[in-house]
């Protein structure tokens, strides 16, 4: 007889936003984010008896994110995310998991005249913050932090040679190319006991995140780079060495490629080498690079 053997459910994709209000100095801070909540437990009766009395319903989910919005901070998201998944462990015994993945859109508030203005916002790239919580019964929470969508580009300081060679290689060996990719960094928390932990480490998380951004461009762009895969992973050691309560970091980081244009066809125009200007960027097929570093185990 087939076996169930795992089965999650959840809603997806729940837009909010929301704005924080100074009364005494009339700022206000807009955050938005997109949602998703998945629950794991003892549901498996609903997949194969059509029990739905084990069944909290997604809308239930949606509900219950917009009124912890207004209840709680959303920022930071770690803190957010924590809060949610804890309550639905709490409150539904017969739920043993709870994922929450929040995606925080960028609104960075507008500069006018030297001044920043105090309600007025620009959406300043396809970057988002992203953290996921899962609060699983008697096994604490784990938070994990992101960056996404942050799009990089160099246009010197990156070579790539020595690599394997044989009857399928064409790609030749170079000392300089351009070099550019969405970066992909994320990095897990030490498993947090219970909410009050989460709560006690608030003050850390965007330093944290603000250190690994700045550690993301400070690498791509002073590195003498040799590859990919060694500059991800000398960011990933810079962050592993910034806070003992990080456990591990990955990132993953897809080559944007810009090819050289041969133009000798054209009167013996010279455009490639050091006489390279004008590139073709690629969309795809494209390079796909990922590492996980984790802590050494003491």
């Amino acid at each position: 007889m087939p076996q169930l053997t795992s089965c999650q459910y959840g809603k997806d994709n729940i837009r909010v936003a929301k704005v924080d209000k100074d009364s005494h100095t009339g700022v206000q801070t807009v955050y938005e984010m997109t949602v998703c909540v998945l629950l794991e437990g003892q549901i498996g009766t609903s997949y194969t008896n059509a029990d739905n009395s084990v069944i909290v319903p997604t809308d239930t989910m949606k509900q219950t994110t917009y009124i912890f919005a207004k209840q709680y901070p959303v920022h930071p998201p770690e803190l957010f995310a924590a809060i949610l998944s804890n309550h639905f462990i709490q409150t539904y015994k017969h739920i043993s998991s709870a994922t929450v993945n929040v995606i925080t859109h960028r609104w960075t508030r507008m500069e006018l005249d030297g001044q920043l203005h105090p309600h007025s916002f620009l959406r300043d790239g396809a970057e988002t913050r992203n953290t996921v919580a899962v609060a699983k019964e008697n096994h604490g929470i784990t938070v994990k932090s992101a960056i996404a969508g942050l799009l990089v580009l160099k246009t010197t300081g990156s070579a790539f040679h020595g690599f394997v060679q044989d009857e399928y290689t064409i790609l030749q060996e170079t000392n300089d190319r351009i070099l550019s990719t969405e970066v992909d960094c994320s990095w897990t928390w030490k498993t947090f006991d219970n909410l009050a932990a989460v709560q006690k480490e608030v003050p850390k998380f965007d330093p944290a995140w603000n250190f690994a951004r700045n550690i993301t461009l400070k690498t791509f762009a002073q590195d003498a780079s040799a590859s990919v895969q060694n500059t991800m992973y000398k960011m990933c050691e810079q962050i592993l060495g910034a806070d003992s309560t990080v456990d591990s970091v990955d990132y993953t980081l897809p080559n944007k490629h810009y090819f050289e244009i041969d133009l000798s066809w054209h009167k013996g125009l010279k455009n490639t080498g050091k006489d390279a200007e004008v590139y073709a960027p690629q969309s795809n097929p494209n390079g796909l690079i990922q590492c996980t570093v984790n802590r050494p185990e003491n």
